[in-house]
């Protein structure tokens, strides 16, 4: 009888000790990701990841600058493994700040275009936004139009829109100039641009389409997806989008990505959640949500931005975008561009 009674005993010792060990092993699951990527926009990625693996993802969403600097100040107690951000400059920031592991993943390296990730897998582009040329197809036939440059010709003296220089956009379309042209030559472009201002800077894309669809101005510099957006919402709306650059450099393009943080406690499940959002599966919901371009060349956009037509990017790495940021702020500020 004692012999039962000590049997008994024991087994629910250690049924005892099996539950009180199950949150350990559960928070060991939970994933902690600074974002500053829109939430909702990351929310059906989170839900879908989250049923297939049971794996519970936390999102911490906030800007890309406040966020950085919280990751630089909880150092090794940084409750976060993976950074989500926009532009790589932003992305470029992190690294050189040693916020971030490096990663080596042939997954990522097979599903990442090379010029769309870190040369040292500290990061990974997820997302490809063109900042390109949009025009109002009232005033402007798209036969007039051609390069980036040309964008300084006196033919576009008081039509010309642009955001703020102000904005990492615009910060990273000079940088990339910049490693494309040369400082001097950069620098012509941009004070040609300002020069055919038709008003003064606007704080977003979103102000830009509306002032040309007002008649302001009659061509602009936008990111793609604000572009997309508006169609969406307004099919009839007079603007069109032209794809600048063909016959040479191409078209500058910018990523939205990530990157597992140096002190992730949880660094492999870190870099499988970061796989899967580079695969087939989850590409189209991470760009398609935005109007985005996926970063996956086998997966196909959303067929309302398929249907702007194909065409090539520059295919200089997007890290240069963060590489001579703070060169093209200042060429910017000598330029008058405000």
């Amino acid at each position: 009888m004692l012999q039962v009674k000590r049997s008994a005993f024991f087994t629910v010792l250690a049924v005892s000790m099996w539950f009180s060990f199950q949150p350990a092993a559960q928070a060991a699951e939970e994933l902690v990701v600074y974002s500053a990527r829109i939430e909702k926009l990351l929310k059906p990625l989170v839900s879908a990841y989250e049923k297939e693996t049971g794996t519970h993802i936390k999102l911490l969403a906030g800007k890309e600058g406040p966020l950085l600097e919280r990751l630089k100040a909880e150092g090794a107690k940084t409750p976060a493994d993976l950074l989500i951000t926009v532009d790589a400059g932003n992305l470029w920031q992190a690294a050189q700040s040693g916020l971030l592991a490096k990663v080596d993943s042939k997954v990522l390296n097979e599903n990442v275009p090379a010029h769309l990730r870190d040369p040292d897998g500290q990061w990974y582009g997820l997302s490809v936004r063109a900042r390109t040329i949009v025009y109002n197809t009232k005033k402007v036939k798209p036969g007039e139009l051609s390069t980036y440059e040309a964008l300084g010709d006196t033919k576009w003296k008081g039509r010309l829109c642009l955001r703020s220089s102000k904005k990492v956009y615009n910060q990273s379309l000079v940088a990339m100039m910049i490693a494309d042209l040369g400082e001097a030559k950069s620098e012509e472009i941009v004070k040609s641009w300002v020069k055919n201002l038709a008003t003064a800077p606007y704080s977003d894309d979103e102000n830009l389409l509306d002032a040309m669809a007002a008649g302001q101005c009659d061509v602009g510099i936008v990111n793609s997806y604000y572009y997309g957006r508006l169609k969406r919402k307004n099919p009839n709306v007079p603007m069109g989008i032209f794809w600048p650059n063909q016959n040479d450099r191409g078209v500058h393009v910018n990523v939205s990505g990530a990157g597992v943080t140096k002190h992730a406690k949880h660094h492999e499940a870190a870099v499988k959640f970061l796989e899967w959002l580079s695969s087939a599966e989850a590409q189209s919901l991470f760009a398609d949500a935005n109007l985005e371009f996926p970063v996956n060349p086998k997966v196909k956009p959303d067929p309302l931005v398929a249907a702007w037509g194909s065409f090539k990017q520059d295919s200089i790495n997007v890290a240069e975008a963060g590489k001579l940021q703070a060169k093209a702020v200042m060429l910017m500020d000598r330029a008058g561009y405000k």
